[in-house]
């Protein structure tokens, strides 16, 4: 008797029907899901164990609540909604379709390559192709040969065997083996796989239980996985324009791109900057519940609710990945002192403070100038107190809860206004900030907005003529950092005078900022010793000049 109470049935497939149903977008593979992590050795590993026999694991799959196809957004030439979204074994079924289909696989680099696998007919063995083995003609260097609709079986077994009499002789039992091995190999498409099929009705919280509690690696699914995974079935589009920028964002290219200095975003970080700007929401539990087509109140799919939804998800992703706001966005962080990610000790406070950014330029389209004071001071006020590094989803469903009822700029920024002057109070700098300066933590952000701050006041850095602002340009970096942290007790000194403990040593008050030169000079001097050197216009120009005679 069936268990009525089952979040799941089970069910049976072959290769072939599985990488079918993927072409024809039945069984939705998104590969933005999770990037292609696999080494080529994990793919050879597959398809060795799959040729032996072995068993390779179940999938796991998720019926589409969604699928009689009245409307849709992005269906990008697919002949058929996906009406099973793959939960777990993606890196499993993207190996296989990658080469047996011949495709690309992503990087988490997102550089684009083929997989290729080698065979060794012979001895039955498998490995990733190189120099060697493409030269070596006892193995077909590439299997993704054997299944494609342009490839005669029959002709290949005969290339190959006309390119190993080259190299030794061939008896008639080599020939069998040979046939025999490339045959089976290319039957791996009947190959058996079990499937477990979740309900349409089970929601995305269950999904991860049921994920982590069936992963080995334990690894909890979020809701940007969840959403990633819509856009692949519902606009392919809109997670490739994620992609693409996210690509961009990390190497520098000739004209505009996203590139920057401050930080290298992730689709799913990408995603959460137009969730919240364009939903007003913090929290992507709810997001996806409406993308999927559900009501709230009543808890029932609509494709009509759905396609409104996604129409939503455009426009401000659209606003989101425009280059123009992404740059200005950026000079904001610059006005609050910030000259790279090496001062930013929260990602997610940087994305957030977008997300108002473009609360403020496009829905009460408040001045540039007047825009970037305030968001600069926005980004310099969160960092510093730390708005978004404890529950930061519910931090920010708090703020854009408020805004909700926010009608035009001036009230905007008085919300901005209002929230930093409630947290950094005459309390906050005379208690709570030097409080929080008594740390060893090197990457204290007190610490950073302390740097932002001489940066803004154009101060100089220590022994030198030179402003911090410069040397914290990341441009002026060689293979030293233009600027390092000096204690100014230096630690073995302090170690010789028995303040041996980290929190002492590496107290912020203890470090100043000097140029490297100066750094390595100083040694473990005491101040008694380096000061007045140091200090000495002729022992510093004299010094210079022997470093100059050294290069």
């Amino acid at each position: 008797m069936i268990d009525t109470n089952l979040l799941f049935k089970e069910v049976g497939y072959d290769l072939g029907t599985l990488l079918g149903s993927i072409d024809l977008g039945v069984i939705g593979l998104p590969e933005i899901q999770r990037p292609f992590v696999w080494k080529n050795a994990k793919c050879r590993d597959l398809f060795d164990s799959m040729y032996r026999g072995y068993p390779v694991g179940y999938l796991l799959l998720w019926q589409n609540a969604n699928i009689d196809g009245s409307k849709g957004i992005g269906v990008d030439g697919k002949q058929k909604y996906p009406n099973l979204l793959i939960v777990d074994g993606q890196q499993r079924l993207t190996s296989l379709y990658a080469v047996i289909k011949g495709k690309k696989v992503i990087r988490e680099d997102y550089d684009e390559e083929f997989i290729e696998i080698a065979f060794h007919p012979l001895e039955e063995k498998f490995d990733v192709a190189d120099a060697a083995i493409r030269r070596d003609k006892h193995w077909i260097p590439n299997i993704s040969r054997l299944w494609s609709k342009d490839t005669d079986l029959f002709e290949l077994v005969d290339g190959y065997l006309d390119g190993l009499r080259v190299v030794q002789e061939v008896s008639p039992d080599d020939m069998k083996k040979i046939r025999q091995s490339i045959q089976r190999l290319q039957g791996l498409v009947n190959y058996p796989f079990r499937a477990l099929e979740l309900l349409a009705t089970v929601d995305e919280e269950q999904v991860s239980q049921v994920f982590v509690r069936i992963n080995s690696k334990g690894q909890r699914l979020n809701e940007a996985d969840f959403i990633l995974t819509l856009m692949s079935v519902y606009w392919d589009e809109g997670r490739h324009e994620l992609e693409r920028f996210a690509r961009a964002a990390k190497k520098p290219e000739k004209g505009p791109a996203p590139y920057n200095h401050f930080i290298q975003p992730s689709p799913d970080q990408l995603l959460r900057v137009a969730v919240g700007y364009g939903f007003k929401r913090g929290r992507l539990h709810y997001v996806y519940s409406l993308l999927r087509g559900k009501d709230l109140e009543t808890g029932k799919f609509s494709e009509d609710g759905r396609v409104e939804q996604f129409d939503c998800l455009k426009r401000a992703q659209e606003c989101a990945l425009n280059l123009q706001h992404w740059k200005d966005f950026l000079k904001c962080l610059m006005s609050a002192g910030y000259r790279s990610g090496k001062l930013i000790t929260s990602e997610t406070t940087v994305l957030y403070s977008y997300v108002f950014y473009l609360l403020g330029k496009v829905d009460f389209g408040i001045p540039e100038v007047e825009l970037r004071r305030a968001i600069a001071r926005w980004f310099f006020f969160s960092s510093l107190a730390g708005r978004y590094t404890n529950s930061p989803e519910s931090a920010l469903e708090s703020d854009l809860l408020q805004l909700r009822d926010v009608k035009d700029g001036r009230a905007f920024l008085a919300f901005l206004e209002r929230n930093i002057e409630t947290r950094l109070t005459e309390d906050f700098w005379l208690v709570t900030l030097p409080n929080e300066l008594d740390t060893a933590a090197a990457r204290s952000p007190s610490l950073m907005a302390y740097l932002a701050a001489l940066s803004l006041l154009d101060a100089k850095v220590l022994f030198s003529g030179l402003q911090v602002s410069s040397l914290l340009d990341p441009t002026t970096d060689a293979f030293r950092n233009s600027l390092e942290r000096h204690h100014l007790f230096p630690k073995n000194w302090l170690k010789k005078n028995g303040l041996t403990e980290v929190y002492q040593t590496n107290q912020i008050a203890n470090y100043a900022l000097v140029e490297w030169p100066d750094n390595a000079n100083i040694s473990d001097n005491s101040p008694a010793e380096y000061w007045p050197k140091i200090k000495d216009p002729r022992s510093r120009a004299s010094r210079y000049l022997e470093e100059l005679e050294l290069l």
